[in-house]
């Protein structure tokens, strides 16, 4: 199937309520996460400064085997500010459901065209690979959703993170969904799934079964609210129903890493 994991423990992961890691601990983590065998990971947010600026830009300076990502919005501030971390990759993050496109950003879809577009096209004249996430796209008009997709194909993007943002998906809707984008347009779907209704795994296998190529986790499910999709489940998931292994490995050497994330964070207390 060549599936990728996105982690996000780092970024998403670090929401979950009573999580505080240090620069020390957010390096340490992304070097055991890498060497769980993960594509990619998405180390945090530059443009909040002080120490998580700090620790995406040790992060990216180790050489990990994991490509490094910085989340950022549509502002040229924001992307200047991943730049000078020296990640690989820049993630820039646009809601597109009406409801976030007024309620976040008190905006319109003209809008919203518009600031994208020159954000991917500024982060690409730099050189850079960049990936888009469309917040909240399970509430979001499908046909709107595939409009960006075009539009920022057609500026070089390969890769776009369909969001499940309040968790309210389900795997049969989710795949026809993934389906209908997939035939729309020949760029690769990284799924982000919220686990509020207990289904960020099944909705995950979901997407992958459709075309997703990509499929956003964190250790443990950790995350805001009810949490993402648990790596080291899905991965024993996949393997077991598919045969492809998703980590580097015996799946006992995963557990034991997953642990040593855990005491960091401080999830075994």
């Amino acid at each position: 199937m060549g599936i990728n994991i996105v982690d996000t423990t780092l970024r998403d992961g670090e929401q979950k309520a009573g999580i505080a890691l240090s620069v020390d601990d957010k390096v340490e983590i992304a070097k055991l996460i890498s060497e769980m065998g993960v594509y990619q990971i998405e180390a945090g947010i530059p443009a909040m400064g002080g120490d998580e600026k700090l620790s995406v830009t040790k992060i990216a300076a180790l050489g990990l085997k994991s490509k490094i990502a910085a989340w950022n919005r549509m502002s040229t501030e924001d992307i200047d500010t991943s730049i000078e971390c020296g990640v690989d990759i820049i993630h820039i993050s646009s809601p597109v459901s009406d409801l976030q496109i007024k309620s976040k950003l008190e905006k319109d879809r003209t809008w919203i065209i518009e600031n994208l577009k020159k954000s991917v096209a500024y982060a690409k004249d730099k050189g850079y690979d960049v990936t888009v996430g469309l917040e909240d796209s399970s509430r979001a008009d499908l046909d709107f959703f595939i409009k960006l997709c075009k539009m920022v194909y057609d500026l070089g993007v390969e890769r776009v993170r369909y969001a499940d943002t309040v968790g309210i998906m389900e795997p049969k809707e989710l795949f026809n969904q993934i389906k209908r984008i997939r035939n729309a347009v020949p760029i690769d779907i990284e799924i982000h799934i919220h686990n509020d209704f207990g289904m960020a795994i099944a909705n995950s296998l979901a997407a992958i079964e459709a075309g997703a190529k990509y499929a956003d986790c964190t250790i443990t499910g950790m995350g805001e609210r009810a949490g993402n999709c648990d790596f080291s489940k899905f991965a024993k998931v996949i393997y077991e129903l598919t045969g492809e292994k998703l980590w580097h490995g015996k799946f006992e050497d995963l557990i034991e890493k997953e642990q040593q994330i855990k005491k960091i964070i401080k999830l075994d207390q």
